[in-house]
């Protein structure tokens, strides 16, 4: 006879936030919005396909592919564990341009793809995986913290704190400061 597994899910808080300004990556922190199947509306990732770029090096630059990156999820733990590690008193989840900062989960950045995370309105994303650091957010905090050292060092200390992209798996409305629920997936 084969055992049930346990399928305990867990609670986060989650703040929103939408990178909406031309030319910007990063983000400003909003009271609600509405996920809709290509993501948030205005912000820089919203859609059901992108062009293919340097984290897709197996296709020609341009071609169109499905938009697995339609937000940036990061946690606050690791947003402080970074700050750590650069000496600073807090890293913010807007010069990383996330799209949601959980409050709650030890390690965002370890959550598996397929991992969902429901709102109270029944909106939910899927994690599509691990979103490895880049140079950028680096010269963001260099410059929001006037100490250009930092831009050189934050490669290495958001590595494995750097959060996930997800998609949107039911559209539906959220609110900052509301109770996620985060279910890990089975095996």
């Amino acid at each position: 006879m084969a055992r049930a597994r346990s399928h305990r899910p867990f609670f986060a808080r989650a703040q929103l936030l939408l990178a909406d300004q031309p030319g910007s990556f990063v983000s400003r922190p909003v009271d609600h919005w509405e996920f809709q199947w290509g993501g948030i509306p205005g912000d820089r990732h919203f859609g059901l396909t992108k062009p293919a770029g340097s984290r897709e090096p197996w296709y020609p630059a341009g071609t169109v592919i499905a938009n697995r990156r339609q937000l940036t999820v990061v946690g606050a733990l690791e947003l402080a564990a970074i700050a750590d590690q650069l000496g600073l008193a807090a890293c913010r989840g807007e010069w990383l341009g996330a799209n949601v900062v959980l409050d709650g989960v030890p390690a965002v950045t370890d959550l598996p793809a397929g991992t969902r995370m429901l709102w109270p309105s029944g909106a939910s994303l899927a994690v599509e995986g691990e979103n490895r650091p880049c140079r950028h957010p680096g010269q963001v905090i260099a410059e929001a913290t006037s100490r250009v050292e930092l831009a050189a060092r934050f490669v290495a200390a958001a590595r494995g704190r750097r959060g996930v992209i997800c998609i949107v798996e039911h559209p539906g409305p959220a609110r900052s400061g509301e109770m996620v629920t985060v279910f890990l997936p089975r095996g």
